[in-house]
């Protein structure tokens, strides 16, 4: 009766969560090179448009740089469904990050974990919510993964018109 109740409770804070879709994705001329990353929430009927530039980096740490970014703007916990077109991302966090993190941020071949700096913040961000990941096929006419691509690439035009 108690486990019955206790499960209810949780199912329903669950559901009283703010949902938000969130699309990621980043860029970079060159690997490495100026890179920009882009994001794209959306709750209800609202929509916030995100990026940001660095101007030497790689397009993984553009891909992690998008989660961050976007989970952290999100002021409360949410349920978030978050899409990427970047396995590196989506596998990472879902799949390695555990094994990565017993070993002591060590890859299976005891190497240290390339953007472990940045792994540790998007640990840190997915504490706060409840999320699913999805992997979406880059390019491939979605307009949430097409819109997170544009800002990216907008990051990089814009730094470079300023520069």
């Amino acid at each position: 009766m108690i486990e019955t109740l206790t499960e209810q409770v949780a199912e329903t804070r669950a559901d009283a969560l703010p949902e938000v879709t969130i699309y990621t994705d980043g860029a970079c001329r060159g690997n490495p090179g100026p890179g920009g990353w882009g994001a794209l929430l959306k709750s209800g009927q609202h929509d916030r448009a995100l990026n940001g530039f660095e101007a030497r980096t790689t397009n993984n740490r553009m891909e992690l740089m998008a989660a961050i970014m976007s989970l952290r703007e999100l002021k409360r916990p949410c349920r978030v469904q978050l899409w990427t077109d970047s396995e590196y991302l989506r596998r990472g966090i879902t799949e390695w990050i555990h094994n990565w993190v017993k070993r002591g941020w060590k890859t299976a071949g005891k190497q240290p974990v390339k953007n472990a700096e940045l792994w540790r913040e998007l640990l840190e961000e997915t504490h706060r919510h409840q999320i699913e990941w999805h992997w979406i096929k880059g390019h491939s006419g979605h307009p949430g993964n097409e819109r997170a691509d544009q800002l990216a690439n907008e990051a990089i035009d814009e730094a470079r018109t300023r520069a």
